[in-house]
């Protein structure tokens, strides 16, 4: 794949530093990265992967816009109140580059249909609020073959980590985590309230750490696509500390079988 013209223009920044290149660019390119929820995380997650030139995106989520979300979510505006988000995230990332792929799935990801809505996809992102979802979807990218860039907020804390359970050796987010929350019922935003800024942090180090991943192999920057390493962000002190996940031999995602 050779990029014209104008894309060699719309990415240039990217491509004069020596960690991307050329190549980086036309991996991103031909890269699908399915985003699971676009709300507080998906919102800056699907503008940085969007502006970095991800050629293809599904988005994936059932909720619409609720005038509490105007808050944290910059995507949206007071019109788009009562639409379903991944529709209008949809139409969001078709102006801002009509040569990007995107598709909209209205609709909660769960087992049943997990391994469906992932089956094409290089990479997932996953933001969404509850652990059921979180696990179904990971539990899939192992089986897939598929990495999975996890992140999460709450409050003034937030955390990302990308597995590749499917690897040898490389643990999943069920190796993290474990079977205890295999459940709907998790801590929520509008319970527990969150910063605005904090979730365009997160979202925006998710998007960071998913491209680390699509370049893995093919660019300087995908050297170490830090498989199994999570960061912890504390927004109020500022900090932030990494450790590393484990695999878990008894894991009944990623060393089932």
């Amino acid at each position: 794949m050779t990029l014209p013209p104008d894309r060699l223009d719309r990415f240039a920044r990217h491509i004069v530093l020596p960690e991307v290149g050329g190549a980086g660019q036309v991996a991103l390119a031909e890269a699908h990265v399915a985003l699971i929820g676009c709300g507080g995380i998906g919102n800056p997650a699907l503008q940085y992967l969007a502006a970095a030139g991800v050629g293809r995106l599904t988005l994936v989520d059932d909720d619409v816009v609720d005038t509490s979300n105007l808050q944290r979510q910059t995507l949206f505006t007071p019109a788009d109140i009562g639409r379903p988000k991944a529709e209008v995230a949809a139409e969001w990332t078709q102006r801002f580059d009509p040569d990007l792929k995107v598709c909209a799935h209205v609709g909660r990801i769960g087992e049943g249909n997990a391994a469906q809505v992932l089956q094409d996809a290089t990479l997932v992102l996953d933001g969404s609020d509850n652990f059921a979802t979180r696990l179904a979807v990971s539990d899939a990218c192992v089986r897939l073959g598929v990495p999975l860039t996890s992140a999460a907020i709450g409050r003034f804390q937030g955390q990302v980590a990308s597995f590749a359970g499917h690897l040898p050796g490389e643990s999943c987010y069920r190796c993290f985590v474990g079977d205890a929350f295999d459940a709907e019922d998790c801590d929520t935003c509008a319970a527990d309230g969150v910063l605005g800024a904090m979730v365009g942090l997160v979202g925006a180090f998710a998007a960071m750490q998913a491209i680390r991943a699509l370049l893995h192999g093919r660019a300087a920057l995908g050297d170490d696509p830090q498989w199994g390493r999570l960061h912890l962000f504390e927004g109020l002190v500022p900090s932030l500390r990494t450790m590393r996940i484990a695999r878990d031999p008894e894991c009944g995602g990623c060393s089932a079988g």
